[in-house]
């Protein structure tokens, strides 16, 4: 059912129309019909869920907020069609672009990201919430960051959090491109943008078949790497079972101990209860089996982790580029006082020193333009 929430204070929450039926499309229709750019925002339930679904919509359109339900049973492409001829601001929207990409296909015109300005800016805290209340006062409520966005009914305040996500997003961009614009950086914002944008219709990658190799795993070199293979896939199969994330069946972290103590050959009991307990008494009789399929498993027959050209040892000649490029790299971000990944991270610069002709794919035009002008590139 529709609501509307009228109690707005300066710096709380803003009045919004919640939308979960298709005939109150009306005033959201007319104010992008009035409108020459907008604000947007989603929620997901990927805490919740074995596989994530964009739950909410939040859009700003000339001083109105606007909640589009997106579980509900109602035609969105006429929505989708409006927001992909607006500019759009929005804050951290490399999650949200890959998951409406995923969820119908959806790009937008341009994007102005209060995230990317920020740190560009070399703002410490570029989080939203920390921006909203060095800038305005707001105070969000954290707990609704984590809440489950695919319950039904909504409750009120997490309506109210959602609104207030993209209420101050106008306010924010123009404070933050006019200190761009002091500094000449937004342009550099600007091309950040447009690679988001780009990578957004990439998606989400889909997990390969090392997927199971978690932080660690390298270091075990009996049968704890063919029980962890196991485990890690008896994990998955039991949260695509209870439709959960695998964090909530089994943490990471309790896979790689039970790893590392079949990789200690200690009795299989030992294994399970030393690490377990009896916490996990619906899931112990399959997880045991799990334990003892990987230990009966020949680690030979593990898939195989392709060796990619990038981990080919480099050369004298290579490293000594790279930790040249590197330095250039550091003086310049300490110059223009930036985070120096912002001009390029380690891998970029692995790149670089392996083929110095690839910077201009490997690196934004801005970014390549102040490093080919140093000393190790230059020329």
């Amino acid at each position: 059912m529709g609501q509307t929430n009228s109690s707005f204070r300066l710096n709380t929450t803003p009045p919004y129309q919640f939308i979960d039926r298709p005939e109150q499309f009306g005033p959201l229709f007319a104010a992008l019909d009035r409108c020459t750019e907008i604000a947007i925002d989603t929620e997901a339930d990927n805490l919740f869920r074995y596989r994530t679904r964009v739950c909410l919509l939040q859009i700003h359109a000339v001083g109105e907020i606007y909640l589009v339900d997106l579980l509900a049973d109602m035609p969105l492409d006429p929505l989708w069609q409006y927001l992909s001829a607006k500019p759009l601001i929005m804050h951290g929207s490399d999650y949200d672009l890959r998951l409406l990409w995923e969820f119908c296909r959806f790009q937008p015109l341009s994007l102005f990201d209060t995230m990317f300005a920020a740190q560009l800016l070399n703002i410490p805290r570029f989080g939203l919430a920390a921006l909203l209340e060095q800038n305005f006062g707001v105070i969000l409520d954290k707990d609704n960051q984590k809440a489950n966005w695919s319950q039904r009914p909504l409750e009120r305040d997490m309506l109210d959090y959602a609104a207030l996500d993209v209420f101050h997003l106008f306010s924010l961009r123009d404070k933050l491109r006019d200190e761009l614009i002091k500094l000449g950086r937004l342009e550099w914002m600007e091309q950040k943008c447009r690679w988001q944008m780009e990578v957004g219709r990439d998606g989400f990658s889909v997990p390969d078949e090392n997927a199971w190799r978690i932080t660690g795993s390298e270091k075990l070199r009996g049968r704890g790497l063919p029980v962890l293979h196991a485990i890690w896939q008896w994990r998955e199969s039991w949260a695509e079972k209870i439709n959960t994330p695998p964090f909530k069946v089994v943490g990471n972290e309790m896979l790689g101990r039970i790893a590392w103590a079949a990789d200690e050959e200690r009795p299989i009991e030992d294994i399970l209860y030393v690490n377990l307990g009896r916490r996990h008494d619906r899931l112990f009789p399959s997880l045991a089996e799990a334990v003892r399929k990987g230990i009966a498993t020949d680690p030979q027959t593990l898939p195989r982790r392709e060796r990619r050209r990038d981990f080919t040892p480099m050369s004298p000649e290579e490293l000594a580029r790279q930790d040249r490029i590197k330095a250039d790299r550091d003086r310049l971000a300490q110059q223009l006082n930036l985070d120096p990944t912002l001009i390029a991270t380690r891998s970029q610069l692995v790149l670089i020193a392996r083929d110095p002709q690839s910077i201009d794919t490997v690196l934004l035009p801005w970014q390549a333009q102040l490093l080919k002008a140093e000393p190790a590139l230059k020329g």
